[in-house]
């Protein structure tokens, strides 16, 4: 996978709380709560045990379980003993490259995109309340974007002693573009606009554009993502 990924403070975060996942065949992101210490803490452990974990593994539900359990407990522990770091948790969304699959890890609302045939599909689903919301049909779309609870997260790596972790394959074709991203994006880019952005410009030119619209539309979180484009597929 040919990959540009992006990170940003955004213009009124005192501090980058993500982390970015990125070795061999494996992209993500990890958006961390929790307070300024917390959230980068939470996000930078759970990226450094998942390297661990998944180093030299071959792709499959068992190692991507696996991982984030063992990173969902790392986080958990470390927030037990500290109390600074109290309540801590961070998200984690992640693209594992197989031979003739892409595995996605979620947990959180940090999101994973694929765009193919010219459409930008989200291929995860929010864990907060908002979405869950509009899941049971009991606000629409467009009342989720303003609501007010709408960042806060029913599922997270580090918040408790259990996680529940979303483990899905796609197949993998030539051409598909992944984008693994914050909410720090999709918040502040529509959905349209990101598909536009990808279709019309280079693939590097695109990851530059997505987050200065980012920043342009007003930057109000850390911004942080993957883009990713297949170049090989046993299929294609």
């Amino acid at each position: 996978m040919l990959i540009f990924l992006k990170t940003h403070q955004g213009l009124v975060r005192p501090s980058n709380q993500d982390t970015l996942l990125v070795m061999s065949c494996v992209y993500g992101v990890a958006d961390g709560m929790g307070g300024h210490k917390g959230g980068e803490t939470a996000s930078r452990v759970a990226v450094q045990v998942l390297e661990m974990a998944l180093r030299g593994k071959i792709p499959g539900e068992l190692a991507l379980k696996e991982g984030i359990e063992a990173a969902n407990r790392r986080v958990f522990d470390m927030g037990r003993r500290d109390k600074t770091l109290s309540g801590m948790g961070t998200t984690v969304t992640l693209l594992w490259e197989g031979m003739d699959c892409i595995w996605i890890a979620h947990v959180g609302d940090s999101r994973a995109y694929l765009l193919r045939d010219g459409e930008l599909k989200q291929q995860t689903e929010d864990h907060n309340v908002v979405a869950e919301l509009v899941r049971d049909k009991l606000i629409t779309p467009e009342m989720a974007a303003i609501h007010p609870y709408r960042n806060v997260i029913t599922r997270a790596v580090g918040i408790d002693s259990i996680v529940t972790v979303d483990i899905q394959t796609k197949e993998k074709n030539k051409g598909d573009i992944w984008l693994v991203c914050s909410d720090g994006l999709y918040n502040m880019v529509p959905d349209k606009q990101i598909q536009e952005t990808i279709l019309e410009l280079s693939l590097e030119m695109a990851a530059e554009k997505l987050l200065q619209l980012a920043i342009e539309h007003g930057g109000r979180d850390n911004i942080s993502f993957v883009l990713g484009a297949i170049t090989e597929a046993n299929n294609a």
